[in-house]
């Protein structure tokens, strides 16, 4: 966990792929207990520190997370973000190119909890919800392709999916169609940037999440 942004009411960490947001039937140290004690002890805080869960990303996934340090900006980032107000921007490395270099995808989908898995249509089925992304193919290595997506929705699962559905599945991605793990266990989709209205100055946040270490995001050529 590295901090890359804080202040009174917000603060926002570059997650390792490795990590959980909350804490789940592993009984791992979440992200979040995390947090709370980096606070602890860099302000000497006696008793509880509040943090505040505003979004979530999947174990596998590295990049930003914004955390509420103030009940007032916990309340006020979960409406920004059912709104869709948080822009986020998300680097995935995919083994096959997309058939055209830019595009929309809308789809449909279905998640499955015994499964922990997300199905996509391209029609509207029972219990589905609309699922909106905007990619650019944005560079290439000798053996791969770097997609950069623009999320609309927040749905579960869902740059995993729809990029599956498009046929690109992400590298590592046992669950949606990646024909091999990573070593690490983690998957090539990273949380790069976040753009925001801060919940209570009100001015504009841009952050950028370096990429993680190692070899998986090495010897890109960005167009």
């Amino acid at each position: 966990m590295t901090v890359v942004y804080e202040d009174n009411h917000i603060i926002v960490v570059n997650k390792t792929a490795s990590e959980i947001v909350q804490a789940d039937k592993t009984g791992d140290t979440p992200l979040s207990e995390s947090v709370k004690l980096y606070l602890k002890e860099k302000y000497q805080k006696p008793g509880n520190v509040f943090i505040g869960v505003t979004h979530r990303l999947d174990r596998p996934v590295s990049g930003l997370v914004i955390f509420a340090k103030t009940s007032k900006a916990l309340t006020r980032l979960n409406d920004m973000f059912r709104t869709s107000e948080v822009k986020k921007t998300y680097w995935a490395v995919v083994k096959n190119a997309p058939k055209e270099p830019e595009g929309e995808l809308v789809h449909f989908l279905v998640r499955n909890e015994k499964q922990n898995k997300s199905y996509a249509y391209d029609k509207e089925v029972p219990n589905s919800k609309k699922a909106i992304l905007d990619y650019r193919l944005i560079g290439r290595s000798e053996n791969y392709f770097l997609l950069e997506v623009d999320l609309k929705t927040g749905r579960h699962h869902q740059i995993r999916c729809q990029l599956a559905k498009m046929g690109c599945p992400i590298k590592g991605d046992l669950k949606y169609g990646s024909p091999r793990s990573n070593p690490d266990g983690s998957i090539c989709l990273h949380a790069r940037r976040v753009r925001f209205v801060h919940p209570v100055s009100k001015e504009l946040i841009e952050l950028e999440a370096p990429l993680p270490d190692g070899n998986l995001w090495k010897g890109f050529e960005l167009f």
